[in-house]
């Protein structure tokens, strides 16, 4: 099974696609040496911020240019 559960994600934000682009942009300051914010087995960038989203350790501010 995955964790954490799409389920769970989804309500976190308010589409899919805001889900995508904000785990990519937290997985690549993850990759380029920001620390984690949550304790994970996995060692994965992109798995890591899908369970900081899922923890409510990360946030997302919506622009006319794009998420922040």
């Amino acid at each position: 099974m995955i964790y954490p559960s799409l389920d769970v994600l989804v309500t976190k934000v308010d589409s899919k696609y805001t889900l995508v682009v904000l785990a990519a942009k937290r997985a690549r300051e993850i990759m380029d040496g920001a620390a984690s914010l949550v304790e994970s087995k996995s060692n994965k960038q992109v798995t890591i911020a899908l369970e900081e989203v899922a923890q409510d350790k990360i946030s997302y501010e919506r622009t006319k240019s794009g998420i922040k």
